[in-house]
């Protein structure tokens, strides 16, 4: 992306006003951001467009300011309907799911509404509960046990909603909801297919004995994949369930052995957290060679602008030339990876 210059004045301006604020890290950054808004006004942008723009990088500021403390600490988003109630079996799966979560260490991460969000929070328990709600004219507010906590941001569009609820989590659970509900579950999806979000796990759990899901899977089995409007294996990824332990074993389970990525130039570089051996990397070499542009998967050191970020460097790593066409099957490399024998115990 060009950068569009400022007049050389202007910019000093811009300069003087960051080091009176005492802006250093990442100088560079706020800087584009001021510029960009100066450029919006040059532009002659419109009022209401000026206001989306406006109380978009407000909203973002404020929900950064409420992950900022807990960075670090896993965390898992939860999805479902605002309309279920107490009494309902799904109430009791997504209380449940997060209790076992949050027992492992995990934050639960919610729209901070009622129904299947409360819940979630419930099992959390406030101290490990963190909300993102959306100002409705009707039905959603922020339940009681997240706005008594104060770990909760209200936001007035969905687009910059979702981007938090999606950006901070290391795992994703869905139950059974409305149009929402979907609208949550399909963009993680489209991330996780094109690439634009580094694979995570997603679990679309369901009440004991339910099929809320399973019609879903079969209209992606029969209708869009024979199509080729997605690929075959796409909603692999996902792992339907209706136990809570299934559930919460395959968020922490993703994490098994597989840390991080990282792209350098066209490398792929996998950070893990147990050493592999020379018969398991010839192992993923013969299972994945189809996922290779050229070379081989191989054991790598730190490259250069991973050790200029201190990015994890005590860990091993794998790297390979992906194909970019393969991105959205890393999932399936990660999962032979934390299956290795070398692979910590779960």
């Amino acid at each position: 992306m060009t950068e569009e210059p400022l007049p050389e004045s202007l910019s000093a301006e811009i300069n003087t006003v960051l080091d009176e604020a005492g802006v250093r890290t990442d100088r560079r950054l706020v800087m584009r951001m001021m510029r960009t808004a100066v450029l919006l006004g040059e532009d002659g942008t419109n009022r209401l467009d000026l206001k989306i723009a406006s109380a978009a990088l407000a909203e973002m500021r404020d929900a950064f300011r409420l992950f900022a403390p807990f960075e670090g600490v896993p965390k898992v988003t939860v999805f479902g309907s605002a309309r279920t109630r107490q009494d309902d079996p799904l109430y009791v799966q997504a209380r449940n799911v997060a209790g076992a979560l949050a027992a492992d260490g995990w934050m639960v991460v919610t729209g901070a509404g009622p129904g299947i969000m409360q819940a979630a929070a419930e099992g959390a328990g406030p101290a490990l509960s963190l909300g993102v709600s959306i100002r409705l004219p009707f039905e959603e507010k922020a339940n009681s046990l997240i706005e008594a906590s104060e770990h909760v941001v209200a936001m007035k569009y969905f687009f910059t909603r979702k981007l938090m609820l999606i950006k901070e989590s290391s795992g994703f659970i869905c139950l059974p909801g409305g149009f929402g509900t979907l609208d949550e579950m399909f963009e993680l999806l489209t991330l996780q297919q094109t690439g634009k979000a580094e694979p995570t796990p997603i679990v679309l759990l369901d009440e004991p004995g339910g099929t809320f899901w399973n019609g879903l899977k079969r209209f992606i089995d029969e209708d869009l994949a024979p199509t080729g409007v997605i690929s075959e294996g796409d909603f692999d990824r996902v792992v339907i369930t209706d136990s809570v332990e299934s559930a919460a074993g395959v968020i922490a389970g993703f994490w098994r052995n597989y840390d991080s990525l990282r792209w350098v130039g066209d490398t792929l570089v996998l950070r893990l957290r147990a050493e592999p051996t020379d018969a398991e990397i010839a192992e993923l070499n013969d299972r994945f060679a189809g996922m290779l542009v050229s070379g081989r998967i191989e054991r790598s050191m730190p490259r250069q602008p991973e050790v200029a970020d201190d990015d994890v460097l005590h860990l091993p790593r794998l790297a390979l030339h992906l194909d970019q066409w393969h991105v959205g099957n890393l999932f399936r490399l990660i999962g032979a990876i934390n299956e290795l024998g070398s692979a910590p115990a779960p």
